[in-house]
């Protein structure tokens, strides 16, 4: 079975960091971009970064520009993704996925696996 497992969510306080990862299991991944989306109460889920398959590329969105940073270790099949300056916008559940593609994306539909999520609360 496929899984992919996200953890190191929590409650931190505004300015604070946090360390999500996110195991992989039933395949390699080694081959795929991977990416962390995230979803704020009441909102549409959107994407955050990604990477692509062997590390060397990485893409943000503006909104993470220069505080998170996304990376892979592919001999643990495992993402991490490092937050830093927290704020209460960053609040929400993330959710680790792998795309079909190799490359980069901030596009959703290029993703066909996804983790159950974990809740990251920053209090202000």
């Amino acid at each position: 079975q496929v899984q992919l497992v996200e953890s190191g969510g929590g409650l931190v306080q505004a300015g604070g960091s946090l360390r999500l990862s996110c195991a992989a299991s039933g395949r390699a991944f080694d081959r795929n971009a991977m990416g962390w989306f995230r979803q704020a109460p009441g909102q549409l889920r959107e994407f955050v970064a990604t990477v692509n398959y062997n590390g060397r590329n990485t893409y943000y969105a503006d909104s993470v520009k220069g505080r998170f940073t996304i990376s892979r270790d592919n001999a643990k099949n495992t993402i991490y993704l490092e937050m830093n300056s927290l704020n209460h916008q960053d609040t929400g559940v993330y959710y680790c996925a792998a795309a079909f593609v190799s490359h980069t994306s901030d596009y959703d539909r290029e993703y066909d696996t996804w983790g159950q999520g974990t809740q990251v609360t920053v209090s202000s």
